[in-house]
């Protein structure tokens, strides 16, 4: 085989590949499950729940906002010690699990405080994805599904 044609060969097969890598969607596939947020004994609370990402690429929540305050942010929790950060990823093919004990949503200064059987609108924020709209449903202040 000339050098010529076997290297004109393998430059067709790499551009090929090339561009069949390009037509996969690489998105993000968002849907949120298992939301609630415990019902509030102060002007604070924390909201929990799953995201759940069946795409093909990552994303991160960036922000989330509530009509029950102002001051919404997300948390994370390490070594028994909570902080604010910027953002949480949500690997493609996995989950973001939001829960007690662990990373959360922070509602500062409450506008009203809500009660057990209500809910409570959230939009989330991400860098890829466009927002999504949860409903929290409002469960008594000791609910905690990963021990029941």
């Amino acid at each position: 085989m000339n050098p010529r044609t076997a290297l004109a060969g393998v430059l067709a097969l790499a551009a090929g590949l090339g561009l069949a890598g390009c037509s996969s969607t690489g998105e993000p596939d968002l849907e949120v499950v298992g939301a609630y947020l415990p019902q509030p004994v102060s002007d604070m609370a924390a909201g929990f729940l799953v995201v759940q990402n069946k795409g093909d690429a990552g994303d991160r929540l960036t922000s989330v906002t509530s009509p029950l305050s102002d001051d919404v942010t997300i948390h994370e929790t390490k070594d028994r010690k909570m902080r604010k950060v910027s953002s949480f990823e949500v690997p493609a093919g996995g989950e973001l699990d939001l829960e007690r004990g662990g990373n959360h949503i922070m509602f500062m200064k409450l506008k009203q405080k809500p009660k057990q059987g209500e809910k409570v609108s959230v939009e989330l924020h991400f860098e890829k994805a466009g927002p999504i709209t949860v409903d929290l449903p409002v469960k008594e202040t000791t609910h905690n599904p990963k021990k029941q």
